[in-house]
């Protein structure tokens, strides 16, 4: 904040100066600057209300372009606002918070001013706020709410003026449960479904009703919005999702099949079936046909977080699994000369996390290393470099050394699927050469090949059949020679798409077999490396 403040600071005192030599398009730039640094700074509207003095209002200094500066796009919706054009303002404010949701872009005095609520027409004011529903999460995260306040404000001074308005109550309650407000959302949701019933109020009222704890009468409602439009299938996999989240799995499935039976390709009740499914029985083949269904249907109606909701916290469907760092396996043949290149480091550095959401997502976050020749990527594999000096690196540095090695052999490892991707499975040089270090021992280097090859397995169809039968003999290998990788192995066989069910049960045998009688550091490994996921992953620990 500091930094920011200094930054609007040097940008006023560019924009008095370029003010005073009449150079008003350099002063505009400058405010733009500032407003864009410190948004709520009295000295940066002070000296805009100048400039717009002295410039016949100003709005030409500040044109709505394609990819308009953020500062610009705001110090324009000021000026509407100084014309007596507040409601044409309030959606570049908007705009803004959509672009950075967490930025206090609205705390000026012109939003809170209870005559803009009741001078804006209430069915305009109420398409903002949805569109500004959009935007902002929900809920919104806690730590950008306060800089959303002003708009409750404002809706709050809408209504008041307006109390007959059913789509601002409803757009109101909406905003209201995003910001912490369930008693307030339900409030409104209440009076805009007296007002005028219909599916949209039943909806938000069943929404604001399940944001203040109150299940059944959620329910209740949700169902009542079905009544009105049954082809709705949002509906049903809402319901089926607030069902499942109280303890009723059974009849949440109910209600996702039902809305499969009337369109099995509707990207809702898809992934909430699978999420059920999975949750019901733990089958990894709903996920795989999950993330099937996502890499076939790119174009889906919005984000659905349900893969990686189900691979959360799961060694290596989301995370490189913590444990005692294992020095390369003796028998394994060198494979690469001389250390890997700057460049590849720096490559490495950027892209390297011990989190990723599910298995596709973390083959797509490395495709920053497709442009590494496999020399490269194998000498960064031969030989990890130290961890990046940012952040997460010195975390990692700190408190799990041992992580950031398994994590660097992992990316590295990813990169080599990036490499010659036109090439047939079978016979590719990326298969060669992952299956070469998955085979060449038991070590660090095989667990992160193997991922590499599961990964595969995942994005690949044509790959599955071939990586479950190489996971099954490098289980076999791990598990009789009673290795200390033998249970990460194991772990990355239960993550393997289409593995035999015996295999699978062998698997889930060599983990039970590792956890419930392994020396005592590997319980201390994972229990400290809880702590550090917790913060990688951005949760607070206590």
């Amino acid at each position: 904040m500091e930094d920011s403040r200094r930054s609007a600071d040097r940008d006023l005192e560019q924009a008095r100066a370029a003010l005073e030599r009449g150079e008003m398009h350099h002063a505009a730039d400058h405010l733009a600057g500032a407003i864009a640094h410190a948004p709520t700074l009295p000295e940066t509207h002070e000296l805009l209300s100048r400039l717009a003095a002295r410039a016949d209002g100003g709005l030409e200094l500040f044109p709505l372009e394609q990819h308009a500066f953020v500062g610009t796009v705001v110090a324009r919706a000021h000026l509407l606002a100084a014309a007596g054009r507040p409601e044409d303002g309030l959606p570049l404010l908007v705009a803004a918070t959509g672009h950075t949701p967490g930025v206090d872009w609205a705390g000026v005095p012109w939003v809170s001013d209870p005559e803009l609520g009741a001078r804006m027409e209430p069915g305009l004011l109420a398409q903002i706020v949805m569109q500004l529903c959009t935007t902002i999460g929900d809920p919104a995260p806690e730590a950008g709410r306060e800089a959303l306040l002003p708009y409750l404000t404002l809706v709050r001074h809408a209504v008041a003026a307006h109390p007959e308005q059913a789509m601002l109550l409803g757009a109101g309650s909406a905003l209201a449960r995003r910001l912490g407000e369930p008693t307030l959302a339900v409030e409104w949701a209440v009076r805009g479904a007296r007002l005028r019933p219909s599916k949209l109020a039943e909806i938000w009222l069943g929404y604001a009703y399940r944001s203040a704890g109150r299940i059944p009468e959620s329910l209740a409602a949700l169902r009542r919005a079905v009544m009105y439009d049954p082809e709705d299938l949002s509906v049903y996999a809402d319901i089926a999702g607030t069902l499942a989240d109280h303890g009723r799995l059974d009849d949440a499935l109910a209600w996702a099949e039902r809305a499969l039976a009337k369109d099995p390709e509707f990207d809702c009740a898809v992934h909430t079936a699978h999420r059920l499914r999975y949750r019901a029985d733990g089958d990894l083949t709903h996920l795989i046909r999950l993330a099937d269904f996502q890499r076939d249907h790119p174009d889906d109606t919005h984000e659905h977080a349900d893969l990686a909701d189900c691979c959360a916290d799961q060694p290596w469907l989301s995370r490189v699994p913590s444990g005692p760092g294992t020095a390369t396996d003796p028998g394994r043949e060198p494979f690469v000369v001389g250390p890997p290149t700057e460049a590849a480091v720096q490559r490495l550095h950027r892209v390297a996390h011990p989190l990723w959401p599910h298995p596709p997502a973390a083959y797509d976050a490395a495709l920053g290393m497709v442009l590494l020749e496999p020399a490269d990527l194998l000498a960064l594999i031969a030989a990890p470099p130290p961890a990046p000096d940012n952040e997460v690196g010195q975390a990692l540095a700190t408190h799990d050394p041992a992580l950031w090695t398994r994590c660097a052999q992992v990316w590295a490892c990813l990169g080599l699927l990036h490499q010659r991707t036109d090439e047939p499975w079978a016979g590719s040089e990326r298969r060669r050469l992952l299956v070469e270090l998955a085979s060449g021992g038991l070590d660090q280097i095989a667990e992160a090949a193997l991922f590499a090859l599961v990964t595969a397995a995942w994005v690949e169809p044509s790959a599955r059949a071939d990586v479950a039968e190489l996971i099954t003999r490098r289980l076999a290998a791990s598990a009789a020679a009673r290795h200390p990788i033998s249970w990460s192995v194991a772990q990355l066989a239960l993550a393997t798409p289409e593995l035999p069910a015996a295999v699978r049960e062998q698997a889930a045998a060599v983990v039970r077999a590792e956890e419930e009688h392994a020396a005592p550091v590997l319980p201390r490994q994972r229990r400290r490396g809880e702590r550090l996921r917790r913060w990688l992953s951005g949760r607070t620990t206590r």
